[in-house]
């Protein structure tokens, strides 16, 4: 399993939430009542440095990162970050592990 998140979505981040270079942003699963890949938890962010990560991708100076203990979230995919420009935000989107584009 990876993260991968674009440079645009990494630039959307650093803009929306006044991000400098070196920033650690974690991705971890949260209780909600919509649903990611598990029915009950989305996926949340924080600004916080890692204390054991897992998985970590690195995109415009930023480090994103999910800790070892939440990887069972992503069991069996990589997530993508991507910036969709018509809305200006981001999406996540899941794909099969290994999956090709």
């Amino acid at each position: 399993m990876i993260i991968e998140v674009s440079n645009d979505a990494a630039r959307w981040y650093k803009r929306e939430l006044e991000l400098n270079a070196g920033t650690f942003i974690r991705f971890y699963p949260r209780y909600s009542s919509g649903g990611g890949l598990h029915p009950g938890f989305s996926l949340g962010i924080s600004v916080e440095e890692p204390n054991d990560p897992g998985i970590t991708e690195q995109a415009e100076d930023l480090t994103f990162y999910m800790e070892e203990h939440d990887m069972w979230y992503l069991q069996g995919f990589d997530l993508h970050v991507e910036y969709e420009e018509s809305l200006d935000d981001i999406s996540y989107v899941y794909r099969e592990e290994g999956a090709v584009n």
